[in-house]
């Protein structure tokens, strides 16, 4: 993700689901592997639209653009899951108030 920051920040990404996520909304990519955290961000610039042709494994699209500065800011120094105070993380859910500012402060926005 840190490479396509910088290289090629422009492109779509596939949601299993459609949610309420609406141009100028943040993306916070959490990652799993090898430790579960926040190390990269992006900026919504369209609505999710449906997959054409049609995708059952990726049904939804939404054409983001990575933020390099605050993706290598968060990559240096990652927020975790016990950080963020999560419980089950689903594919696409709202960030709460109180992790929001942890994520703002990390990555320099």
């Amino acid at each position: 993700m840190r490479r396509l920051a910088h290289q090629d920040p422009e492109g779509d990404f596939w949601l299993s689901r459609r949610n309420r996520m609406n141009p100028g909304d943040r993306l916070w990519f959490f990652f799993t592997s090898p430790d579960s955290e926040v190390a990269a961000v992006a900026d919504v610039m369209g609505e999710p639209y449906e997959a054409d042709p049609p995708d059952p494994e990726s049904v939804y699209r939404v054409d983001v653009t990575l933020l390099s500065g605050p993706t290598d800011a968060l990559h240096g120094d990652p927020v975790g899951r016990d950080e963020l105070q999560l419980g089950q993380v689903r594919s696409v859910q709202r960030v709460e108030p109180g992790a929001l500012e942890i994520l703002l402060e990390r990555a320099g926005l």
